[in-house]
Formats: C-alpha cells, sequence, structure tokens
C-alpha cells in the first residue's frame, strides 16, 4: 500500500485555513498544521483524527519569525509524504499605510509576502523532483481594487497572484499545479482582529468560510490557476486577463510614447 499524501496547511488555527484542514483530512490527506497559537491547533488536530482517522501533526511556529519559517521550509524540504501546500496565512492592517506604525507594516509583509514567496519556493522545487504536486495561495479580490482598499494589503495579495501565476508557467509542465484563490468578503476572524464588524457589509456580500473553501477546491479541481469563488461570471475575469496580455508586446519599446514626447518649440 502506498504512503498517504500529506498537506501542509499555514494559518491553520481558524478561518480558512482551519476549513481546509477539515475537507483535506476529508479527501484523504494527512495534515500538518502550522500557526502560532498552539492550543487552538492541538485541538483541531485532535477532532480531525477523531473524525477522519488522518494522521494530524501540528507545527507551532510564527511565520514573521526568520528562524520559525526555516523550520517550516525545512519540513517541506524533509517530507517525503507532502504532495500539497497551503499557503494561507495572511494578516491586514488595523487601519491603512497611513495609520500604521512601521512595525505592523514589516510584520504584514513578512507574513504575506515573505513566508509565502519561501515556502512556495521551497514546495516548489521538491514537487518539481518529484514530478508531482500542488501549491495553493490565498490571495484577495482587493488586489484587483486597490482604489478602495489598503495598498500594503492588497500590495501583498498581488505579489501571491503575481507568484501564482509565474511559478503555473514554470511547474505545470514538470507535474505541478498552482492555484492562487483571490476571496472577497468572508466570515472570518481576520476582521474582529482589526477592529472591523464583517456585519457591516451587505449580507449578499458576505461570503461563509466553508462555501468560499469548497469553491476554491472545485477550482482546484478543475485546474484553475486563477479561482474567484464569488465571481459568477467567469467572462469578467476572462477579459480583463486577455486585456492585460494583449498588451505585453507593447509594454517595452526603444521610444516613449507619442504623448510623452516633448513638442517642438514654437
Amino acid at each position: 500500500m502506498s504512503a498517504p499524501n500529506t498537506a501542509l496547511v499555514t494559518g491553520a488555527s481558524s478561518g480558512i485555513g482551519a476549513l481546509y484542514a477539515d475537507r483535506l483530512a476529508r479527501r484523504g490527506y494527512d495534515l500538518i498544521l502550522v500557526a502560532r497559537d498552539q492550543a487552538r491547533l492541538a485541538a483541531l488536530a485532535e477532532k480531525l483524527e477523531r473524525e477522519t482517522g488522518r494522521t494530524v501533526t501540528v507545527l507551532a511556529a510564527d511565520l514573521t519569525d526568520r528562524d520559525d519559517l526555516a523550520r517550516v521550509e525545512a519540513r517541506i524540504v524533509a517530507d517525503p509524504t507532502l504532495t500539497l501546500l497551503v499557503n494561507n496565512a495572511g494578516i491586514a492592517l488595523a487601519g491603512g499605510l497611513l495609520d500604521a506604525e512601521a512595525g505592523a507594516v514589516e510584520r504584514l509583509i513578512a507574513l504575506n509576502i515573505t513566508a509565502v514567496a519561501v515556502l512556495a519556493g521551497a514546495a516548489g522545487r521538491v514537487f518539481a523532483e518529484r514530478g508531482a504536486g500542488g501549491i495553493i495561495n490565498i490571495a484577495s479580490v482587493t488586489l484587483l481594487a486597490p482604489e478602495r482598499f489598503d495598498g500594503v494589503y492588497s500590495g501583498s495579495k498581488a505579489f501571491v497572484l503575481n507568484l501564482s501565476q509565474s511559478l503555473a508557467v514554470t511547474l505545470e509542465p514538470k507535474g505541478v499545479r498552482v492555484q492562487a484563490v483571490l476571496p472577497g468578503v468572508t466570515r472570518t476572524e481576520i476582521w474582529e482582529r482589526n477592529g472591523k464588524d464583517v456585519t457591516a457589509f451587505p449580507p449578499e456580500m458576505v461570503m461563509e468560510t466553508e462555501d468560499l473553501v469548497d469553491a476554491a477546491l472545485v477550482g482546484f479541481d478543475r485546474g484553475e490557476t486563477v479561482t474567484i469563488p464569488p465571481l459568477h461570471d467567469e467572462a469578467l475575469w476572462s477579459t480583463f486577463a486577455e486585456a492585460r496580455l494583449a498588451m505585453v508586446p507593447f509594454l517595452s519599446r526603444r521610444e516613449a510614447g507619442e504623448r510623452y514626447r516633448a513638442s517642438e518649440p514654437a
């Protein structure tokens, strides 16, 4: 009998990460759950082992701490059963950039950007060598509307999308699937942690965590590189992506666009 597949989920103690852990365990994955809160991880691990019979390992780590991040990176490299990484851990600022202290901004960048890149890179290398595996990176629809949201958070999620699209081109020919998931407003603890009330949004705008994760996994099964669960009209994304790609051949030229050329003096 072959060894079971293992999934490593970051930010697994609550919200989207905890739901991914639940759904993946029920799909037959053993789990490595990563988050700072040892007690909550242990409680979730015990519950999932009892309900699913899978092996669930807890790895308490603060991914903004370089030593802790290195421990998780090493676990990815060393575990021969690991076939899936879910890069879910992330934070937002309580306000915007102009309201935040430097430490809060640095912490967001460390978790939302640095940790995602380091862990995706480690997983990508080992999965490519094996010719199989998957990486799921959790981004956000805010990256598509930076004018309406805090630019540090939405910018960090734009990085996640860029990274995912680039990795997909490199890794998918080697048998490794890469997916970026763009949630809209989802009922998780991130709102409470940042002093915001998710119930302030119209009910039709708020997705339940279960619905978000279930839809995202359908997108993963379909082989989507970009999955936007709340977007009903898929053609809107296709049109946006095609328009972006249509610009690419014209984005690097020897001469500046005519509108930028100085006019001849009178």
